[in-house]
């Protein structure tokens, strides 16, 4: 998704062709505790780097079998405000772990800052882009809301123990474009493209019976100045 900006991520021989004047750049790859971060627990929950993991991974706990439980972590100090006329990318590399009852509630975006981006088994946040699933059948559905007006479109279905790489592309305030693994899933328009600063964010809650834990491999969000 990033090689018509060269960006160099998992494109193998791309040289960046922007620089730090014609872009803002957010890039996370979980080599270190990620002290940007702000976790918030919802009554559990865990967050540490995976010392098994190659090249880096944060692996994020909800600790519980309970539904709505859970762990969310936002990056703050990030923020990507959708313009006309700008563009925005996003890919993060994640799989989630522990979910052989599919019951698992997700979040995987950009979202306003809040730290009950999913409450009441509802992606409650008035201001997102990204990937979610609260329906407790791993469905990871692409999904937009502006101050309020939402809409969902065709996702995913995800594996246990499976890499993926969720993005998508914020085309000014035209349309948002979404992508699983480098293919094209569906667009959503400009009425849910939101108008507030965001912030790379992803949550990880039970739906019940399944304890499930989302690892993030990496996190690149960009924008044109």
């Amino acid at each position: 998704m990033f090689e018509q900006i060269g960006f160099v991520g998992h494109l193998s021989g791309k040289v960046n062709a922007k620089i730090p004047a014609d872009m803002y750049i957010d890039v996370d790859d979980m080599n270190s505790q990620p002290i940007s971060y702000t976790m918030t627990q919802a009554t559990t929950g865990t967050w540490e780097l995976d010392a098994d993991a190659e090249n880096g991974v944060l692996s994020l706990d909800c600790n519980s079998t309970t539904e709505t439980q859970g762990i969310q972590a936002q990056k703050t100090l990030a923020s990507f405000l959708p313009k006309a006329g700008r563009n925005i990318w996003f890919e993060a590399r994640v799989k989630v772990t522990g979910i052989a009852n599919l019951n698992a509630e997700l979040f995987i975006g950009l979202a306003e800052i809040d730290t009950t981006v999913i409450a009441a088994s509802a992606v409650s946040t008035a201001n997102h882009l990204g990937f979610s699933s609260v329906t407790d059948d791993c469905i990871l559905l692409a999904n937009a809301e502006k101050a309020g007006t939402g809409a969902t479109t065709t996702g995913v279905t995800i594996k246990a123990d499976t890499w993926y790489r969720f993005g998508f592309k914020v085309s000014g305030l035209t349309s948002v474009s979404f992508y699983v693994n480098d293919a094209y899933v569906s667009a959503l328009p400009t009425a849910n493209i939101p108008i507030v600063v965001l912030a790379p964010t992803f949550v990880c809650q039970s739906g019940g019976t399944d304890q499930p834990v989302l690892h993030v491999d990496y996190v690149i969000c960009q924008q044109t100045r």
